[in-house]
């Protein structure tokens, strides 16, 4: 969530993984297989594992013990673990953690199309495992399904997981991708937002935001009904939410760089 503060990077002429073209460290040229890249990707899978284990985790806790929990806490848990996981590996790879959140920095030519497909699969199999893990220590019951369906019309899910999508990259944007927002502020930002937006909209859509958070469980489950909903709406939504602040981005004023955000551009 922490990309694009860069021009250069908007252009997209640097790779996340920083470094010069004539570096040790890449194979051919090519900076997909440079060590710092896989840095980034090992960062993203343990970054979504966590993400997923801990707020579906909640979820699960609270059906096994009548609701101990309780929704409120659910919503706490995400935000939380969504702010502790940026602070802990935005600098290294970005903290997406979210597949439609690197295809929308990507359509702002602020993340190289060629390292989607990897950040993507990385947060995938990161949503997978965390899903196996819960599976395997809380055991699989139908009942104690974990992953995200809509409650009411796939009509309805779609536009409220675009709405909230939108909202949740319209504040990466403006507080990941511009130098004059505090950047050390980003988590907070972001996980607030998660909280708010899982509030309102988790008891109808399961407030996903996230096709990898709604992928994982779905695989370990092999429960796939209503799943196009979960990726439609939030690709869309986040690729907008990105578009929406560009369009209100203020480029005639004097920008400054006063964030450790940057950090994960350089490599």
């Amino acid at each position: 969530m922490e990309e694009g503060r860069d021009g250069e990077e908007a252009n997209g002429e640097n790779s996340v993984d920083g470094g010069n073209s004539n570096s040790s460290s890449r194979c051919n040229g090519s900076d997909i297989i440079s060590f710092k890249f896989m840095q980034k990707i090992l960062a993203e899978i343990l970054g979504t594992y966590f993400m997923i284990f801990a707020g579906c985790g909640s979820v699960v806790v609270n059906q096994r013990t009548g609701g101990t929990v309780t929704f409120p806490g659910i919503c706490i848990v995400w935000g939380l673990v969504v702010m502790v996981m940026v602070y802990s590996v935005g600098h290294v790879s970005g903290a997406h953690f979210n597949p439609a959140v690197t295809v929308a920095f990507a359509t702002c030519r602020r993340f190289p199309w060629k390292q989607v497909p990897s950040y993507v699969l990385a947060q995938v199999l990161g949503s997978t495992l965390a899903s196996l893990t819960l599976r395997l220590t809380f055991g699989g019951g139908q009942e104690h399904f974990f992953g995200t369906a809509p409650s009411g019309s796939y009509t309805q899910a779609v536009a409220l997981e675009f709405i909230i999508s939108f909202y949740l990259m319209f504040v990466v944007s403006g507080v990941a991708t511009d130098d004059r927002a505090i950047g050390e502020l980003a988590g907070l930002a972001v996980g607030a937002t998660v909280v708010l937006n899982v509030l309102f909209a988790g008891p109808i859509t399961g407030a996903s935001m996230n096709p990898a958070r709604s992928l994982g469980p779905a695989i370990v489950a092999g429960r796939y009904g209503g799943l196009w909903v979960y990726v439609v709406g939030p690709v869309c939504g986040t690729v907008a939410g990105a578009w929406a602040y560009n369009l209100i981005r203020l480029q005639d004023k004097p920008i400054t760089t006063s964030s450790f955000l940057k950090t994960a551009l350089k490599g």
